[in-house]
């Protein structure tokens, strides 16, 4: 049971980013979209039919320094994971 000062929508799982995905941006210089499209094990056209676009034009996007905000919450729900997850 969680006590009254401890909010109830907290969960420290959902903000963790995965050894694996650290991984691949570390070890394989993986941008983190690149590094979560290869931690779920998903090819660049499967998000980016996820997201309505072409496979290049995702690829694109999976090597931006620095994508939008728009952009990162578009990859992030295709992926299923949080936007802020997407963040360096």
């Amino acid at each position: 049971m969680l006590s009254s000062t401890q909010p109830a929508s907290l969960d420290t799982h959902e903000e963790q980013v995965p050894n694996e995905v650290v991984g691949h941006m570390v070890k394989d210089g993986l941008t983190p979209i690149a590094a979560w499209r290869r931690h779920l094990g998903l090819s660049q056209a499967e998000v980016a039919a996820r997201i309505g676009i072409s496979q290049p034009a995702y690829a694109q996007q999976e090597q931006a320094a620095k994508p939008r905000k728009a952009t990162r919450e578009k990859v992030a729900g295709a992926l299923g994971i949080a936007p802020q997850l997407l963040d360096r």
